[in-house]
């Protein structure tokens, strides 16, 4: 076998382990850096200042104004106050919606990012921003955006909703499942996404059951580590467009990855026996990893339908216009028919074999 392939290693410190939240002070003395705003969402108010007196004189105070999909207007306002502030960093604690603003606050104002991921959405490991604005959501590439720091302390994972569990792990699933059939993938990242996809269906059933389990916790944050770096060194695919696309019309992030990614696995699936051959790996050994991870994930109560996260289904003509309107990358082709098809399906609930018969000819868009 003849191998051709260009990677590029990101430039990123990772702090991984029980309690490593506690060393974020030192994480900023580490960077040369004096003081850090905390970043966080309204929920996570409490844990934001629970950072912010940890950090001390470090310190610049707390901006608990995160939001999902970072509204453009929200985004400003956090720039402006961030600017105020007199930090020269941000200290992001929370999920994709915290690290999303201070991904802002960073392409505006270039303040370098501490991360404390406290879910397993994986924006912490690329240098990908989004901004949210006239139901449309844009995205982008910028190392100015990708943190300094990743400090990973999976007990601070304890606290999140059975569901959110769920959701959160399955999100970062769906960046080791895209990366294993993007264009640019490479040796290293195939391993890192087959093995980040096994440890997220290992911890799966554990961390959607009541109780403290670090353990498990602490294997689905090594996953989601492993997706998150897959998601930052690779070109997402179908499956990412339709969630920005579902994410500018309102849906909420991590669910609408869950509903649609057994429709879009069994969509590629003819054009892409390798990777699926990865994930069925990684699950465990089923040939269609598109139907055992719809199986698994609805056993453990998640939603099945984008009915059921509130799309109007008249929103779904729109929402394939956006899906083709400008040309990414996919190991099959996908026409405008192709998605409101697939969308429809997801849409409804329905088994999502359904959306894998023989792949069509034309360009890939």
């Amino acid at each position: 076998m003849i191998r051709e392939f260009t990677y590029q290693a990101l430039p990123m410190r990772v702090l991984f382990g029980p309690g490593t939240s506690a060393m974020a002070g030192a994480e900023l003395d580490a960077l040369g850096l004096r003081r850090g705003l905390v970043v966080c969402s309204p929920g996570h108010r409490a844990l934001g200042e629970k950072v912010a007196a940890a950090l001390g004189e470090r310190s610049a105070g707390v901006l608990a104004e995160a939001r999902m999909h970072v509204p453009a207007e929200v985004a400003a306002h956090a720039s402006a106050q961030a600017a105020r502030s007199g930090a020269d960093s941000t200290v992001a604690v929370g999920g994709g919606s915290a690290i999303g603003l201070a991904k802002a606050i960073a392409l505006d104002l270039g303040l370098p990012i501490v991360a404390i991921p406290t879910t397993y959405a994986g924006s912490e490991m690329t240098p990908v921003w989004g901004l949210t604005g006239n139901s449309e959501k844009r995205t982008g590439r910028d190392l100015r955006v990708l943190p300094r720091s990743v400090i990973y302390d999976p007990e601070l994972t304890l606290a999140m909703p059975r569901e959110l569990s769920v959701t959160s792990a399955v999100n970062a699933f769906a960046h080791a499942a895209e990366a294993l059939y993007a264009p640019d993938l490479t040796p290293l990242i195939a391993i890192q996404a087959e093995e980040g996809a096994r440890a997220i269906a290992a911890a799966l059933p554990w961390i959607a059951t009541p109780g403290a389990d670090v353990a498990a916790r602490s294997e689905a944050q090594y996953g989601a580590w492993l997706c998150g770096t897959c998601l930052g060194a690779t070109t997402m695919s179908l499956h990412h467009k339709l969630c920005h696309v579902l994410g500018g019309l309102g849906l909420p992030h991590a669910p609408t990855h869950t509903v649609l990614l057994p429709y879009v696995l069994a969509f590629n699936a003819p054009s892409a026996p390798e990777a699926m051959a990865a994930l069925g790996r990684a699950l465990g050994g089923p040939a269609d990893p598109a139907a055992e991870l719809w199986r698994r994930t609805g056993g453990l109560g998640a939603p099945r339908s984008l009915a059921e996260l509130g799309l109007d289904r008249a929103a779904i003509a729109t929402a394939a216009d956006l899906a083709v309107r400008s040309a990414y990358p996919n190991p099959r082709p996908v026409t405008r028919e192709d998605a409101e098809r697939l969308l429809t399906a997801a849409w409804s609930g329905a088994d999502p074999t359904t959306c894998a018969d023989a792949p069509p000819q034309g360009d890939v868009r």
